[in-house]
């Protein structure tokens, strides 16, 4: 029995195949149309970007889809909003922490010496006794003027009311 070939069983099968081919094609198409309008929707509030990336991808299809990948924002907007967020709790924390300018350890508001380098970091007001930085020349509690003092060093073993207590030679 020779081997026949029907051509209308094989025509028909080549239809069923090309029709299959078809719709898988179709739905890739309108799948890689969807999935690019809902990226570019992650990435941009514009809607008429959503709107042609959507269409590049519709009108070239494969090549369209490389273009969009190629030109897309590298950002999602909730990667942005996070982004932003990491650098504002940063810049917060930089600007809430003081050091002390002589040896870089963390300081308090309240401290007029460095505990760990004996850094001055405050001075008293000569008349109410508040707190000053101490390039002030002005106290901002009483408005009382400051004197400076003539810079001479101390004895050892005397104090004024306003410098704290501890030894020079250390």
């Amino acid at each position: 029995m020779p081997f026949t070939i029907d051509l209308q069983q094989l025509s028909g099968v080549l239809m069923a195949v090309v029709a299959i081919l078809a719709a898988t094609f179709t739905a890739l198409w309108i799948s890689l149309i969807i999935w690019t309008f809902r990226d570019m929707k992650s990435r941009t509030r514009d809607v008429f970007a959503q709107v042609m990336a959507a269409l590049v991808v519709a009108v070239l299809n494969i090549p369209g889809l490389l273009v969009y990948l190629i030109l897309r924002p590298p950002e999602t907007l909730a990667e942005q909003y996070e982004r932003a967020l990491e650098e504002e709790a940063l810049l917060q924390e930089i600007e809430e922490k003081k050091v002390c300018p002589g040896c870089g350890n963390p300081i308090q508001d309240d401290w007029r010496i460095c505990p760990f380098c004996h850094t001055r970091l405050k001075k008293l007001c000569h008349s109410c006794g508040g707190l000053l930085e101490l390039p002030w020349t002005l106290c901002p509690y009483c408005e009382a003027a400051q004197v400076e003092d003539s810079g001479h060093r101390r004895r050892a073993g005397t104090r004024q009311d306003d410098e704290p207590e501890y030894d020079e030679a250390l």
